[in-house]
């Protein structure tokens, strides 16, 4: 009689433990899921995350997990393609069976799958790179925006920044240079938001195709404008083919562009001739160790081998795991969103995020950088 009492007993915590485990969590482990190009012309963005929050995992793997569970990634190749990026997502979730998403890539990409998949699917994601208009939605008005965890500021944020300046240094004559997809869309649109402000409009608007260097037509679109300044709503490669060609045409227009460029990338591309253009960041500056959270940053990179997609990838990856910390040990997916919707002012270490119950916009710093002699990035 009292084997069956104890084998009772056995089968209901057994029974009780199975219905209660949810995907992606064991006693022993967290797994997560992430989709980023990790090959192709924008593959450098998300290899450079991944290695961040890769080795960041392992420092907090051996210091005893979270929770007493160790954390594990899972990162698949989108090649920032939003079809890629949806295929990828219903991996993770479906076969992969990941607990949250952490670190993807793009505007389209990212919205796509928020409405599509992750979102319907009540899985959260933490960190894009992305400040487009379409993930920082009311919940209100798109329930599926209750599972996106935004990190950085938007792009409204940064043109606001980069147009006051402009404008502060007498500059009236400034075109747009964008990319054809929801990033460049949603810059663009920050841009004329900016500028009519100050009873401004963009003089001339050039366009270039997503994993594109076709720059001719926005080239003798923005040249016949003959603009002071201009601003870049595009990724590395695009915006070094753009520099260099305006600059075959014999025009030298004051040139500044949004974060996602990836100011090192930038330098690589273009050399020299990246020497004076603006970068406006959403992060802290990586190469200095006043900030607390650089420091921790710091300590995860080769000495120098800082970048600001790897700060943001740790940023990333540093609000999951506070959020992991505060849901508990009965780990649910539930619990995580409500544990993050507490951080409300929650400081990183001089990085604050701020999300409540209905918002989801976590930062708004931004700040203005330049590329200066021998492509150093100075504040």
């Amino acid at each position: 009689m009292r084997v069956f009492k104890r084998l009772a007993a056995v089968g209901a915590i057994t029974f009780s433990t199975l219905c209660w485990a949810e995907p992606g969590v064991t006693d022993t482990t967290i797994t997560l899921g992430m989709s980023a190009p990790l090959s192709g012309p924008n593959g450098a963005y998300g290899l450079d995350m991944r290695q961040t929050i890769t080795t960041y995992f392992e420092q907090v793997n051996k210091a005893g997990g979270i929770n007493g569970r160790k954390l594990e990634l899972i990162a698949l190749d989108d090649g920032y393609e939003t079809e890629r990026t949806v295929a990828n997502t219903k991996t993770l979730i479906k076969e992969k069976n990941v607990f949250a998403l952490l670190a993807y890539y793009g505007s389209s990409p990212t919205t796509e799958t928020m409405n599509t998949v992750f979102g319907p699917a009540k899985v959260p994601l933490v960190g894009t790179i992305s400040g487009a208009a379409t993930l920082r939605e009311s919940l209100a008005t798109n329930p599926n925006a209750r599972y996106m965890f935004n990190v950085r500021a938007s792009y409204a944020d940064e043109a606001e920044v980069i147009v006051n300046q402009m404008v502060s240094l007498g500059l009236k004559n400034i075109a747009v240079f964008y990319q054809n997809d929801g990033f460049g869309k949603s810059g663009l649109d920050g841009v004329t938001a900016a500028l009519k402000k100050h009873n401004l409009a963009p003089s001339a608007v050039g366009t270039v195709e997503r994993n594109s260097v076709d720059v001719a037509k926005a080239v003798e679109t923005i040249a016949k404008a003959t603009p002071q300044a201009v601003v870049m709503v595009t990724l590395y490669k695009p915006t070094a083919a753009f520099v260099k060609a305006m600059k075959k045409v014999g025009q030298h227009p004051m040139l500044m562009t949004l974060s996602p460029v990836g100011a090192e990338l930038l330098v690589q591309e273009l050399g020299p001739d990246s020497r004076g253009i603006g970068v406006s960041q959403v992060v802290p500056y990586p190469w200095n160790n006043v900030v607390p959270v650089v420091r921790d940053y710091q300590k995860l990179s080769d000495k120098g081998a800082y970048s600001y997609y790897g700060m943001e990838g740790y940023l990333m990856a540093k609000t999951m795991i506070e959020g992991l910390k505060r849901a508990g040990k009965d780990l649910t997916r539930d619990k995580l969103v409500s544990s993050l919707e507490s951080m409300n002012g929650a400081d990183l270490g001089g990085y604050r995020i701020n999300y409540g119950p209905n918002t989801r916009l976590g930062s708004r710093f931004v700040e203005l950088t330049v590329i200066g002699q021998g492509g150093k990035i100075l504040k």
